[in-house]
């Protein structure tokens, strides 16, 4: 490993490399930009060892990254982990035969999709996401999996907004390596 790669401290503060920008994507919103983080070589090889420490006690053959920045996350962990990675996408993104599932918003519906042959009856697979808010879409993606046989064993994030409460509308264990209360 490069030198600049190495964290230099094993309790590096994952928060001091990820950027708040207000007003995005719409006023009133603080929008958690992970691509500081990204373009940080040791926070990010911090962060991706992190998760796999504490992702490997469940035993995963497959690491489900949800669109688009799950990806950013799972697949890197896929590698580490020497795992497959899986995608999940917004409807009409995947090709070949794919399975949807269509859930609930604040205001109205979403529908993600993951490819028919994607997952075999009985793998174990972790769902992965840059950041938990109220668990909605992360509840979906969990769903999805089982209901293509998956045996979701457990799921992350980068970035817990804690104080919405997504962590309860999930029934498996999850992790995040930084978490904002307010």
């Amino acid at each position: 490993m490069a030198p600049e790669m190495r964290p230099k401290n094993k309790t590096m503060d994952l928060k001091q490399h990820i950027r708040g920008v207000p007003d995005f994507p719409k006023p009133g919103i603080l929008f958690y930009d992970i691509s500081t983080l990204l373009a940080h070589p040791a926070a990010w090889h911090a962060t991706v060892e992190r998760l796999t420490s504490a992702l490997a006690p469940f035993a995963p053959d497959l690491l489900v990254g949800i669109e688009s920045r799950g990806f950013l996350v799972a697949a890197p962990l896929a590698y580490c982990m020497g795992r497959g990675f899986v995608m999940v996408r917004k409807k009409g993104k995947l090709p070949g035969a794919t399975i949807p599932f269509t859930y609930d918003l604040e205001y109205g519906s979403d529908t993600i999709e993951i490819q028919a042959d994607a997952i075999r009856p009985g793998q174990r697979a972790v769902v992965l996401d840059d950041l938990l808010a109220t668990g909605g879409t992360m509840a979906a993606a969990i769903a999805l999996c089982r209901s293509v046989g998956a045996e979701v064993v457990a799921s992350a994030a980068i970035i817990e907004l804690s104080f919405l409460g997504g962590r309860q509308r999930l029934d498996v264990p999850f992790t995040s390596m930084v978490a904002y209360e307010s």
